[in-house]
């Protein structure tokens, strides 16, 4: 119980972090922070499977696919 109030702090504050923030890196490794808590949460709600499922998925490939989006960007800014 108290470990679940812990982590839903910090998904809040995480997603309040990931909102307010300016730079964009940053707003990607919160994002994935706040994913795998989530993953977290399902485990500890008793749902091995959704919880592999958005540690898979939620923090490895989303998180990948946005770090690899934002190289491309900078790449773009840079020839510019």
């Amino acid at each position: 119980m108290f470990l679940s109030v812990i982590i839903a702090v910090i998904m809040i504050f995480g997603a309040m972090w990931t909102i307010v923030t300016e730079d964009l890196f940053k707003a990607i490794v919160i994002f994935a922070i706040v994913s795998l808590s989530s993953s977290i949460m399902f485990l500890l709600m008793q749902a091995p499977d959704v919880a592999i499922t958005e540690a898979a998925i939620g923090s490895g490939i989303t998180t990948a696919l946005f770090i690899f989006t934002y190289k491309k960007v900078e790449e773009e800014k840079d020839e510019r």
